[in-house]
């Protein structure tokens, strides 16, 4: 008889020999840069939570007050009786705030990226992938009956015979990530937009490791690089830099987010974002709005991190951004990416290490992420423990 839990089991098994398996570490306070574990007291530096706004005052109260007025949740989906005028003029802020004709919220960035390609793009359509999009993009690419193209990352000439080889397609659309969470390395924007117009394409960006903080009034990485009037569509996520919440949108001219309203599938049968959430981004989005202090203090903060670690002598990835990959490459790279980890979290230092097939092999890595909560003897106690680790494992 075949027996289900026994060869699960098996694959368990062998996830964890492999050194892949996943272990989940419970914290006892709410989010922020300083966090709280069963080991006690802790800097948190591997969440999204890059203008700190997760636990912001402002954001709490609207939320608070939100529950209140507006109730927990909406029990039903946006067509039926899961629309409330916050929810509409979250929208409409998204869309000015990006400077979009209109935008459309999804219960995720994972669904508005699951929504988008199927509506949009069928059998006499082509998309073109960067191989190292984000899972919710693959997925979101596989929902479609379009012809599939996908191009070495970052690489424009590839991307460039990529379009030539979907020349006879109907509509085309380039798809990438304006931010690589692995690597934090930005997408090439005006190279894209160029070829994109050079071959009749729309260009799409998942800007989810970017609004908010990248960028001089923090609208990511078309504002960053120039492209903001040439980019088609934007998708992004409020569960990162715009409060740290839920909920994911799709931002565009309005004649595409009115298809996406009547045919996207997780819009559809979904419910919709709860009213806190909503009234807490919005919060977020005028803090954002309102002040640079915030974007300012995590660039200093991103700079500091990459010059002290590169004179304590770790590899670190180069870049800007405030994602910042400790690298520990080679073939026992894995395992000392997660020694070190685990001795900086003895250390009161809480980070994460990622492994292939997360990452390429031999490419395993410590993804640091730096958020404007923190101080600077919060980041020099972060570069201290990775000292202070490195001694530990003798690496």
């Amino acid at each position: 008889m075949y027996d289900l839990r026994e060869e699960l089991s098996a694959t368990l098994a062998e996830i964890r020999a492999a050194g892949l398996y996943k272990t989940e570490r419970q914290l006892t306070t709410p989010q922020s840069a300083h966090v709280a574990t069963a080991k006690g007291p802790t800097l948190n530096f591997c969440a999204n939570n890059y203008l700190g706004l997760a636990d912001h005052p402002a954001v709490l109260a609207a939320a608070r007050a939100a529950l209140d007025e507006w109730g927990f949740g909406m029990a039903s989906v946006r067509f039926i009786c899961g629309t409330q005028t916050l929810h509409t003029r979250l929208e409409r802020q998204l869309s000015e705030f990006l400077g979009t004709e209109d935008t459309i919220l999804f219960g995720s960035c994972f669904d508005a990226n699951g929504g988008v390609f199927e509506v949009l793009f069928g059998e006499s359509d082509a998309i073109i992938s960067d191989e190292l999009n984000h899972a919710s993009l693959i997925d979101g690419i596989r929902l479609s009956k379009a012809a599939r193209f996908r191009y070495r990352n970052r690489d424009l000439a590839d991307l460039e015979a990529q379009l030539k080889a979907a020349a006879s397609a109907r509509r085309k659309v380039v798809v990438t990530d304006g931010v690589f969470s692995m690597d934090g390395y930005f997408a090439p924007l005006p190279g894209i937009c160029d070829l994109a117009e050079r071959y009749g394409a729309m260009v799409l960006v998942d800007d989810s490791h970017a609004v908010g903080f990248i960028g001089d009034g923090g609208r990511g990485t078309p504002e960053r690089l120039g492209v903001a009037d040439r980019v088609d569509l934007i998708t992004g996520t409020l569960g990162k830099a715009l409060g740290g919440a839920s909920g994911g949108y799709v931002s565009g001219p309005r004649e595409v987010i009115a298809l996406l309203r009547q045919r996207a599938r997780p819009y559809l049968f979904s419910n919709s974002v709860a009213p806190v959430v909503v009234a807490g981004s919005l919060a977020a989005l005028d803090l954002v709005s309102s002040s640079a202090a915030a974007r300012d203090q995590l660039r200093t903060n991103a700079a500091l991190f990459r010059r002290l670690m590169t004179e304590a002598g770790f590899e670190l990835l180069p870049g800007e951004h405030p994602i910042v990959p400790v690298m520990f490459p080679g073939p026992d790279g894995a395992r000392t990416a997660a020694a070190m980890a685990e001795a900086m979290l003895a250390e009161g230092v809480y980070v994460v290490a990622f492994s292939y097939p997360v990452v390429p092999q031999g490419r395993a890595r410590i993804r640091v992420q730096l958020s404007a909560a923190h101080s600077e003897a919060d980041v020099r106690a972060c570069v201290a423990a990775f000292a202070a680790a490195r001694e530990a494992v003798g690496r």
